[in-house]
């Protein structure tokens, strides 16, 4: 089956429009599109490519759609597959935003924030509930959470200083904890 830019932009917009739920959804498609359908690669290469994509920074959909495009028609291939891919998405976000514009001062959709914005509070307690349980088991932990929660709260200190902070506190602890007893054990 041809390889034009055209043929590669549409098949890479017609599998963009289907992408719901995350990179991990894209594999299926594009070997129904690819494999099946079109005969521009075989399952292991798309399976490589799939691999490749997952092990570089960046969107799984458009690592791979780069990687495809660039083997079927070299940078203008791979310039239409990851246009194709990303376009849908790109549209869907423009038109949604221009709804919610709007929307967004109706009163049942304030309502509907309203509720949202209480949802997404019970689900950052029930996590926070949830590491806590693993994370704050003594009186240790239970002072580095106090130490970061106040530099935090009243102080405005950074989440990446806290974190690192805290890391090395903690590691602080278990090599003393190690001299202290001894314990030289590798």
């Amino acid at each position: 089956m041809e390889k034009t830019l055209y043929q590669i932009f549409k098949t890479f917009f017609k599998v963009g429009t289907l992408l719901l739920g995350g990179g991990y959804v894209i594999l299926p498609l594009l070997e129904a599109e690819l494999v099946d359908k079109r005969h521009w690669l075989d399952s292991d290469e798309l399976c490589e490519y799939f691999a490749l994509g997952q092990s570089i920074p960046g969107i799984i959909a458009a690592n791979v759609s780069l990687f495809v495009g660039y083997k079927l028609r070299k940078t203008a291939g791979a310039l239409a597959a990851i246009t194709g891919v990303v376009l849908p998405a790109f549209v869907a976000i423009i038109v949604l935003a221009r709804i919610m514009e709007e929307i967004v001062d109706l009163r049942v959709v304030q309502y509907v924030f309203w509720g949202v914005g209480i949802g997404v509070l019970m689900l950052i307690f029930l996590a926070v509930k949830e590491v806590w349980k693993k994370s704050v088991v003594d009186n240790f932990t239970c002072w580095i959470f106090f130490i970061t929660f106040v530099l935090s709260a009243c102080f405005k200190v950074s989440p990446a200083i806290l974190i690192i902070f805290a890391v090395f506190i903690g590691l602080w602890f278990q090599v003393s904890k190690r001299i202290e007893f001894g314990d030289t054990e590798e």
